[in-house]
């Protein structure tokens, strides 16, 4: 049960899935909600996933969470418990929500690349910032996007499991280094910052603002612990006996805890080093030292985000290309494949790229788009904040309630199922709250960077 296809590697590929580019903003949501609000916040929202997590488990399988008919991806199961309406929805928010991601990764990367150039400036100019070290993000998020085109023509994720093993180890390389920077400028102060209601409502913070601010700490704590939508997958994976259901029950619980704790050691060691100057990526700060262990984080950050970029577009290029073939079975430009020799085979040899044009076409079409609404939107604070609120109550939330009350066939107005209703009308005004506050972020964000 614990190890190949147990607990153990099942609890591995959720905290894989959930610790990445989320802990970069925590500081910063802890900082606005404050040292009592904010990590009572982060343990919600840790026992709403572990909560909405474990009754997706039991809809694995339809009829019975036993010897039910496996579902073999997430819409398949929203499919199999709710019907085809609800499938059709799950993926249209699903597809949504994947390609937000993508402009995500597209304006972290580039505000990290650029963060490297401002640290090696700072560091250069004697630990004193200037004016001269400020720069655009724009030149890093559209070179991003230039390495995007290049790799989104290979055509399937099964060609870049290498990548996605890369972007794994990354991810929790710059997480523990953000960390470790945040207990070192902790200690090296000696002094415990911030305050109980956070952020002071003062000159540079309105109240308004305040409140704004408040709503989009909780958008980001939602990004942070979102991994339902990979759930069904990853149980998928496991061996029985003894059942899938047993096996995910105890991983969820241990990588919800593994994954609460980490992120407040990261959220409340960032509040306590900066205070109300917490920023809003943590590993942008060049108040962090030493300096080249700051890069090292920044770079596996970009790194990270080259093959997440990947793992979370992949599935909409598989989506829209299948329909294509589909919807135009006699299509050339649609459907036919020419196999290019690479350079380096020899003539009989079996290296190849299938070249298709549409493929061409459409990807290309898609990285450019996330690319220009990236550098238009260049706020990855307020991005994330975003992201996790349209992604937090339908894919969190709202199906897997559904599910379970469908499989279980719960009684309307029984205990469970007035219980349920109400998580889930309270997640999805958490979710207006947060989309709103993010959407404020944006408009402020704009304003500012119109009138500098």
């Amino acid at each position: 049960m614990w190890f190949a296809g147990g607990v153990w590697t099942t609890s591995a590929h959720i905290i894989t899935a959930v610790i990445g580019s989320g802990v970069l903003s925590l500081a910063w949501a802890v900082a606005q909600l404050g040292w009592i609000a904010g990590p009572i916040t982060m343990l919600c929202f840790a026992l709403v996933t572990y909560c909405t997590s474990t009754l997706l488990s039991y809809c694995y399988r339809s009829g019975d969470p036993v010897l039910g008919t496996r579902s073999y991806s997430y819409m398949d199961a929203v499919g199999s418990s709710l019907g085809k309406f609800h499938h059709k929805l799950c993926g249209c928010v699903q597809q949504f929500n994947l390609f937000g991601s993508a402009v995500g990764y597209t304006i972290a990367s580039g505000v990290n690349m650029l963060a490297i150039r401002q640290t090696n400036c700072v560091h250069r100019s004697g630990g004193v910032s200037s004016g001269a070290c400020s720069t655009n993000a724009s030149p890093y998020i559209i070179a991003f996007g230039v390495a995007q085109l290049i790799l989104s023509q290979i055509k399937n994720f099964g060609q870049l499991w290498w990548l996605s093993s890369v972007a794994a180890a990354m991810s929790f390389t710059y997480s523990f280094i953000g960390l470790g920077l945040e207990i070192a400028k902790f200690a090296s102060t000696g002094r415990i910052k911030g305050t109980i209601t956070g952020v002071s409502i003062g000159p540079t913070v309105t109240p308004v603002q305040k409140v704004w601010r408040v709503f989009q700490a909780l958008g980001n704590i939602a990004f942070a612990y979102s991994y339902n939508m990979i759930l069904i997958e990853i149980q998928d994976t496991v061996k029985s006996p003894p059942s899938e259901l047993e096996t995910m029950k105890v991983a969820n619980r241990f990588s919800v805890a593994v994954t609460t704790l980490f992120y407040m050691l990261c959220g409340c060691f960032g509040y306590a080093a900066f205070g109300d100057s917490s920023p809003g990526n943590l590993l942008t700060s060049t108040g962090l030292k030493p300096y080249w262990l700051l890069d090292i984080a920044n770079v596996a950050v970009v790194l990270h985000l080259l093959g997440a970029y990947q793992v979370y577009s992949q599935p909409l290029f598989a989506f829209v290309e299948e329909k294509a073939a589909k919807w135009f079975p006699d299509s050339r430009f649609v459907n036919k494949e020419t196999k290019i020799r690479l350079p380096g085979s020899s003539k009989d040899g079996n290296y190849y790229y299938n070249f298709n044009m549409f493929r061409l076409v459409w990807r290309t079409v898609f990285v450019v788009v996330s690319t220009v609404i990236s550098v238009l939107v260049p706020f990855f604070n307020d991005v994330v904040g975003l992201l996790g609120a349209i992604g937090f109550w339908p894919l969190t939330v709202y199906f897997p309630v559904e599910m379970y009350i469908a499989e279980r066939k719960l009684a309307r107005w029984s205990r469970t199922w007035v219980l349920l209703k109400l998580l889930s009308f309270g997640c999805f005004v958490v979710t207006l709250v947060a989309a709103a506050g993010s959407v404020a972020g944006i408009i402020d964000d704009l304003k500012a960077s119109k009138g500098s």
